[in-house]
């Protein structure tokens, strides 16, 4: 059974040091796909902006700075309050946003007692995937039998 594990948020979009813009935002976590995290960035167009990337890379960026390329993420204060900034990066452009360290740290807490680290190959299901895959089927009957018709066998003189 898959789970989902969903928190609305706002998060801010950095345009300048002196300025923001609030940015609506949905953080999803699905079982089914259980190393990843997915956000929504709701912008005013008619689609929301989709990003999926590694759920440790929240878990770890929670505490301490982490990440390569696309994505980076670090703790810090701004203004007095925590925040996690996100910088994104893709070929249409770059984004940098903060977004609330405590509604971040309990929405990753959730999704780590729903899949707990280390169990996330588990939800998978690669053994039953692969169970089926292998597994026989009726046409396969053709092909495992006997390919000599028992009154077309060859000779045992070697000659045909």
């Amino acid at each position: 059974m898959m789970s989902i594990v969903e928190r609305e948020l706002e998060l801010k979009l950095v345009l300048s040091p002196e300025r923001s813009i609030p940015v609506p935002a949905r953080l999803t976590y699905r079982t089914n796909d259980p190393y990843a995290v997915h956000v929504a960035f709701h912008i005013g167009s008619e689609s929301p902006v989709h990003w999926t990337f590694a759920r440790e890379l929240l878990v770890e960026g929670v505490f301490r700075p982490c990440g390569h390329g696309d994505v980076r993420i670090w703790p810090t204060k701004v203004a007095g309050r925590s925040v996690i900034c996100v910088a994104l990066t893709s070929p249409d452009g770059n984004a940098l946003l903060e977004v609330p360290s405590a509604a971040v740290a309990a929405w990753v807490e959730r999704t780590l007692r729903v899949v707990p680290p280390g169990t996330e190959s588990e939800r998978l299901g690669m053994d039953e995937a692969l169970s089926e895959l292998l597994a026989p089927l009726p046409a396969d009957d053709l092909w495992l039998s006997d390919p000599w018709a028992a009154d077309e066998s060859p000779s045992s003189d070697g000659e045909a």
